[in-house]
């Protein structure tokens, strides 16, 4: 504990010590409660006051996040960031989880949206070098992304795990490219088996080339966005309501998509063959296999150099 004398006697750089390690900071002027204020912004804290009379007016400008109630003086409501209008501080908290799960969707879809898209891009790339067609049509990427993107927008009030709202979150925009590129080359990697194994074993033509890789590129999709929606294994980690049933519809709907009739004639699809159906299964379940391994060697390499910190 320090008392104004205290704090008066001290100089700027004896505050930055005192403000760290003191809990009780008593009799204190209106002044030296913006030097605390200050001292605590400039050892890198982000500090919120909270105050309702005129000497707390220029502690709570000052402050990152300045608090005041509905019963306070006019210049403290005005000085605040915050105005309470009931006796509960727990709606700050609860405002606060409510950031961090929002901030914490919200890096999820820009994660996992840039990787699919990194990853597809390469894919089409490549494959526009070897083969003498198209792998999808402009139109049928049209569709590849209108049926993914229900999952992708449920992710918005999607469940987000306790430890991702325990500490405030950083954006981490060189986290964000390296995913990118792990995920999105992981991707590119099986869709490269997929055009192999279409033109080596099942000799496609044209229209059963891009069946086939549009049932199978959807289905990827679908199932990375449950699989990168959180740290955990996926199976240990709890999709919300809608984010799972939008999954399920569209992932039950992608291998009959081919088979409509009138996409059939719009689009050039043809009905997938029970073996090359079966095959294209094969391929998500190891994709999804190699993602979550992934994933987790990931994280650990992106939390190695916090823990040897």
């Amino acid at each position: 504990m320090i008392t104004g004398a205290g704090i008066a006697g001290a100089g700027n750089d004896a505050l930055l010590h005192l403000a760290e390690e003191c809990n009780v900071f008593a009799e204190v002027d209106p002044q030296q409660k913006e030097r605390i204020v200050r001292a605590l912004q400039t050892r890198g804290h982000s500090v919120a006051y909270m105050g309702d009379g005129i000497n707390d007016a220029p502690a709570l400008r000052l402050a990152d996040v300045g608090i005041s109630v509905e019963g306070a003086v006019d210049v403290a409501r005005e000085s605040a960031d915050i105005v309470l209008l009931q006796r509960d501080l727990g709606v700050l908290c609860r405002g606060l989880v409510d950031g961090r799960r929002t901030f914490a969707n919200t890096l999820k879809y820009i994660a996992i949206t840039t990787s699919a898209n990194f990853g597809n891009m390469i894919s089409m790339a490549i494959g526009t070098l070897f083969l003498p067609f198209l792998p999808l049509t402009a139109a049928q990427i049209l569709l590849n992304n209108f049926l993914s993107d229900f999952p992708s927008l449920a992710v918005a009030g999607d469940r987000v795990d306790p430890e991702s709202v325990a500490r405030a979150p950083r954006w981490n925009i060189g986290a964000i490219r390296r995913y990118m590129v792990v995920f999105g080359l992981i991707s590119t990697l099986f869709d490269l088996l997929a055009f192999g194994l279409l033109l080596a074993v099942f000799s496609a033509d044209r229209a059963l080339f891009q069946s086939a890789w549009f049932v199978i590129s959807l289905m990827t999709e679908i199932a990375v966005v449950l699989i990168l929606r959180t740290r955990r294994p996926f199976w240990q980690s709890r999709p919300g309501a809608v984010l799972l049933i939008a999954s399920v519809a569209a992932g039950a709907l992608a291998p009959l998509v081919p088979g409509l009739g009138f996409l059939s004639q719009e689009l050039g699809f043809v009905p997938l063959p029970l073996p090359v159906l079966a095959a294209g299964l094969a391929i998500v379940l190891l994709y999804v296999a190699a993602t979550e391994a992934a994933k987790r060697a990931f994280y650990r390499h992106l939390a190695a150099p916090a823990r040897s910190g």
